[in-house]
């Protein structure tokens, strides 16, 4: 095979930066295809942790090109200072490159993005605030200005006035707030070209070339489905689209030449931020997972909400990105707990939905209806083969995949690389 998607099948923070990092050893480029620093990936190698946010994951590996396609929404300064940081830790970041494509975060991005969550009050999205919406709201509004813009004065001088002659009235007419200036932003985001500038180049034909030359190629998202633009709980969603689908419009590639689809789920629920959470547990079993998760988001650091694994959620994630096999991540985590509960269908004004129904009204009101299971006592972070689970944990697992009818192909027992089971 060669081109291989990596997706959230929940709210994101599924453990896709281990996925792809245990996959990366035989790849030949790691491609993110959307999102931007609102999103974060945690691997752990041996006694090494990183933190990464707009680097796709395959850094760790020499004889990797990581891509950060033409989908992705860039703060150049962000950008290097999470190069910097990983140099500074001996890694090498040579091998990096960067769509001339890419939309790029502008300073009234970020200001806009908070200023809005604050005027919305109690009706906010809860975004990270680092301006991805708002850059990605400018790029569906040809307001947008890409990396490749850069390279000519002349060219991001006049689409930066353009733009300023927008935001600044929004930003003193508006929100009342000073208007910025076109100088200092010119400079500094000259400065970031400055040094970007080997990196930065026409990513799609280097993928392309990569198939054609039967080449693998993974493409890893941000966030995850249920966070989708039109696929999600709308409006509590990401800007962009983090399903497979994505991964071919943002990375420049066709369908075709695409051969799995691996949908990264986790073995309860978790999401940050506002919006429906049927199965959310605001009580002690969400606390403990909330604590034996260490659920706290890569790039927040906000407390992730806990709950139960909704099936309904990951069957709507297994049509949407047609997925050919489930990577079960944290299932230690559920370690402990006498029993075990699965959200296998809702209910609202006396009708039963088993599949994520698309009325928000039906959704945010709905009651979920629970399976319940047999848990483990006995720690399972050193089990390497899946006939050595405790019974439960092997019958949990077997009544996920005839829930969500996917193939649940890799366990996670732990956070390092090593604490893997491959059925």
């Amino acid at each position: 095979m060669s081109g291989i998607i990596c997706v959230g099948t929940q709210w994101g923070d599924e453990g896709k930066g281990k996925v792809t990092d245990l996959l990366a050893d035989e790849m030949h480029m790691v491609v993110r295809y959307q999102g931007g620093n609102n999103a974060g990936h945690t691997i752990v190698v041996d006694d090494t942790t990183l933190k990464l946010h707009l680097i796709p994951s395959g850094i760790l590996y020499p004889h990797i090109i990581p891509v950060i396609a033409g989908g992705v929404v860039v703060d150049p300064g962000v950008l290097i200072e999470e190069i910097n940081n990983l140099e500074k830790q001996g890694l090498s970041t040579k091998n990096l490159v960067i769509s001339n494509n890419c939309h790029l975060i502008m300073p009234y991005h970020r200001i806009i993005d908070e200023l809005k969550e604050t005027r919305l009050g109690k009706y906010r999205i809860g975004t990270t605030g680092r301006g991805i919406g708002p850059a990605y709201a400018d790029k569906a509004a040809r307001l947008g200005i890409r990396a490749q813009d850069l390279f000519d004065r002349k060219i991001f001088s006049q689409k930066l006035e353009q733009a300023l002659k927008v935001k600044n009235d929004i930003l003193t007419k508006i929100y009342g707030v000073e208007p910025l200036n076109a100088g200092n932003i010119i400079d500094e985001y000259l400065g970031y070209a400055e040094q970007l500038k080997d990196r930065i180049t026409d990513t799609v034909a280097l993928i392309n070339k990569a198939l054609d030359e039967e080449k693998e190629v993974l493409f890893e998202g941000a966030q995850g489905t249920m966070l989708d633009l039109d696929h999600g709980t709308y409006p509590f969603v990401t800007s962009s689209t983090p399903v497979a689908g994505g991964a071919c419009a943002g990375a420049g590639v066709g369908p075709m030449r695409i051969n799995k689809v691996i949908g990264v789920t986790k073995a309860y629920t978790t999401r940050v931020g506002e919006g429906p959470f049927p199965a959310e547990q605001k009580n002690e079993t969400g606390e403990a997972l909330c604590k034996r998760g260490h659920e706290f988001g890569t790039t927040t650091g906000r407390m992730r909400r806990c709950g139960w694994f909704d099936a309904c959620i990951v069957k709507h994630s297994a049509r949407v990105n047609y997925l050919t096999d489930i990577f079960l991540t944290k299932l230690d985590v559920l370690s402990t707990l006498e029993k075990i509960q699965i959200a296998v269908a809702y209910e609202y004004e006396g009708q039963s939905y088993d599949y994520f129904p698309s009325n928000q009204t039906i959704f945010n009101k709905a009651k979920p209806v629970y399976e319940e299971m047999e848990g483990w006592h006995e720690s399972i972070s050193d089990i390497t083969e899946f006939n050595e689970l405790p019974r439960a944990a092997q019958n949990y697992v077997k009544r996920l995949e005839e829930l969500t009818g996917v193939p649940i192909t890799m366990l996670s027992v732990g956070p390092s690389r090593k604490q893997t089971i491959i059925r």
